[in-house]
């Protein structure tokens, strides 16, 4: 795992516990926050899944010759 999927994977959960906490207290913008935050945490964790299978095909054709 890179740094990218731990970040986006923390936001996600951050994220879920945020929302869950305006449920609870009824702030419609911590609701908001909570799924704002998860939104980024998935996009972040895409770009780390994306960099990290980029680097798998690298290292299985040997590398980028230029």
């Amino acid at each position: 795992m890179n740094a990218n999927q731990i970040n986006g994977t923390l936001s996600i959960l951050v994220g879920k516990v945020q929302e869950q906490f305006g449920h609870v207290m009824r702030s419609n913008r911590q609701v908001l926050r909570g799924l704002q935050r998860q939104v980024v945490g998935a996009a972040e964790k895409r770009v780390g899944d994306y960099q990290q299978s980029a680097t798998r095909s690298d290292a299985q054709r040997g590398g980028l010759h230029l």
